[in-house]
């Protein structure tokens, strides 16, 4: 089918690229008679209940974010409405800050980047032949797995089936995840947050990790309970934690994590705009094909797991 499609907000500044992009696919560029609606990176969740309360033929939504937390309740609710979100189109760039946050990690760059004089103690590990948890096993997570290879890691995936995942010496289901704590010297988190991995990694969590294993959180603050992470820091439990999320987000000034010399935090930047914008783009676009050859849409939501 050939749909209508409204870009929301109009007046975002990326709007026209997603317009010209969707035109030259085959669709129509329209605010009548609308069968879907892609929303620009960066929109607030208004944005979405706008167009849904003034146009009521909405067929798909192109979602701007890989992870779909934010928009849960609404997809729920509107089970006549098939939802795509951009899960595996930003795998790239984040596995890519993934991996500089572990090795950041692993070489004691964190407390190096804040130090003030010369410090003569030598510490660091290498990434080489470590035993790697993912949790997590979409696109983010094999792309990171596929960068970590030359490192000659012992990867194991963590996800919601025990179905193989590329790049893992073994896959195993959510259920097994604490058993495999005592023998992580990395854990990325690259999960969806969902209730099965609200709060995952928790006090019990970081105390049974080795106090030289580093954490790397680049898929939703909430999977880690903070509080837990903040005293597991201070008391040496782990020796580090990359974080491109955080709980809450935006982390408050001031707040203990900030001067936590063990911690990275770059702020929700894993993928930036320029990279989004493309990738999004190309991620709407054969989305567009798909739908006009009546084939599956990529990216599509499952209501129930909420990813």
């Amino acid at each position: 089918m050939t749909d209508t499609i409204a870009i929301a907000p109009r007046d975002d500044a990326n709007a026209a690229h997603f317009s010209e992009r969707a035109a030259e696919a085959g669709a129509e560029v329209a605010d009548e008679r609308v069968t879907a609606v892609c929303i620009m990176p960066f929109s607030d969740v208004s944005v979405l209940e706008e167009q849904l309360a003034k146009h009521d033929g909405i067929q798909w939504v192109q979602l701007p974010l890989a992870g779909v937390d934010k928009y849960l309740g609404i997809i729920r609710d509107r089970t006549d409405i098939t939802f795509t979100s951009a899960k595996g189109a930003y795998s790239k760039p984040v596995a890519q800050h993934g991996l500089a946050l572990t090795l950041a990690l692993m070489n004691d760059l964190h407390r190096r980047a804040r130090a003030s004089e010369w410090d003569s103690v030598q510490t660091g590990e290498m990434l080489y032949g470590k035993r790697v948890t993912i949790l997590g096993g979409g696109g983010i997570a094999e792309e990171y797995a596929r960068l970590i290879e030359p490192f000659g890691c012992t990867v194991t995936a963590v996800r919601h089936s025990s179905t193989p995942m590329a790049g893992a010496d073994r896959t195993v289901p959510t259920s097994e995840f604490a058993g495999l704590l005592p023998e992580t010297d990395v854990l990325f988190l690259a999960s969806a947050l969902n209730d099965e991995t609200r709060g995952i990694v928790n006090a019990e969590a970081f105390k049974a990790m080795p106090n030289n294993a580093v954490v790397v959180n680049i898929a939703r603050g909430p999977i880690i309970d903070t509080d837990a992470l903040v005293a597991a820091l201070q008391n040496d439990e782990i020796f580090g934690a990359g974080l491109d999320v955080t709980d809450p987000e935006p982390l408050p000034a001031g707040h203990a994590l900030w001067s936590e010399p063990r911690a990275i935090i770059t702020p929700h930047t894993a993928d930036t705009e320029v990279q989004v914008v493309e990738l999004l783009s190309d991620r709407f676009v054969e989305n567009i094909r798909r739908r006009a050859a009546g084939e599956s849409l990529d990216g599509l939501v499952s209501p129930e797991r909420g990813y």
